[in-house]
């Protein structure tokens, strides 16, 4: 099975599970109101998403004058891949990370936030922009927006079935006798399982955005280079990150022990280093 055919079914489960939600809710009427918003949500994300997350993070465009280096790089990159010049945007924070966002590659923007041109090198910036080019040739920052948009409202709609369970939903007279029942799987699992579709659907286009930017730069050990030096970075000092769009940035900017590491919006580092390092 293609990656794109696997992308799109599990986009589809994402939107399952929101009408399902919906269903647990409101029962049909709760369903049918779900399936619009999801039908909402998906174009949105389409127009919108990339500078809903552009303005979250403070990101400013700059031109060629004001960051020359970072723009010669994205615009190399652009050459060699046959990709229109994306927008160039900064996000101040020490906080070493990229990522890309945009809806097509046309409309597409790169950002780097200042930590990440104090800590690597001309090579292993190329690497990581390369990495991010890779994700808008592939048409990935719109699938990840997408996700990352019904995820959310899956979760928010978790939480507010455990608000409805507090102050409504335990009172004893639900005249179905199983609606609590299902408020309260939806409340435990429905967010758990938007998560794992979620991680399914981002890990996967990490490993394949590695390689392509691999390729792209020419240079697939400065990639690795600048993973494992951002990966120690990440570990090191915090971002201001909002979770549902912790899986847009090259490194996971969210650290957790233990359980949570297995729900990381990316794969293992180590793994990533490896299998760049086996392509030279």
């Amino acid at each position: 099975m293609s990656s794109m055919i696997r992308t799109t079914l599990l986009l589809s489960l994402l939107a399952v599970l929101f009408v399902l939600a919906g269903s647990i809710l409101g029962g049909q009427t709760g369903m049918i109101i779900a399936l619009g918003f999801s039908l909402v949500m998906i174009w949105g994300s389409y127009w919108h998403s990339d500078k809903l997350v552009l303005r979250m993070y403070h990101a400013k465009e700059v031109s060629q004058a004001q960051a020359p280096e970072i723009y010669f790089i994205v615009r190399r990159l652009a050459d060699r891949a046959n990709l229109p010049m994306p927008k160039v945007y900064i996000v101040d924070t020490p906080m070493p990370n990229a990522f890309a966002t945009g809806r097509d590659p046309s409309h597409a923007a790169v950002a780097v936030t200042t930590g990440i041109t104090r800590i690597l090198d001309e090579n292993e910036l190329e690497g990581v922009l390369a990495h991010e080019m890779s994700h808008v040739k592939n048409r990935d920052t719109l699938t990840s927006a997408i996700a990352a948009t019904i995820a959310g409202a899956i979760t928010a709609l978790a939480s507010f079935a455990q608000w409805s369970l507090i102050f409504g939903g335990l009172s004893g007279d639900d005249e179905d006798g199983g609606n609590i029942a299902g408020l309260l799987l939806m409340v435990i699992l429905a967010p758990l399982a938007a998560t794992i579709v979620q991680l399914a659907i981002s890990r996967t286009r990490e490993f394949e955005a590695d390689a392509k930017g691999a390729e792209l730069c020419g240079n697939p050990t400065a990639l690795a280079s600048a993973l494992s030096k951002l990966d120690r970075a990440a570990s090191a000092s915090k971002m201001d990150v909002n979770p549902s769009t912790a899986h847009m940035f090259i490194v996971n900017p969210l650290r957790g022990k233990a359980l949570a590491s297995l729900f990381s919006t990316h794969p293992p580092t180590e793994e990533r280093i490896n299998r760049l390092t086996a392509m030279r």
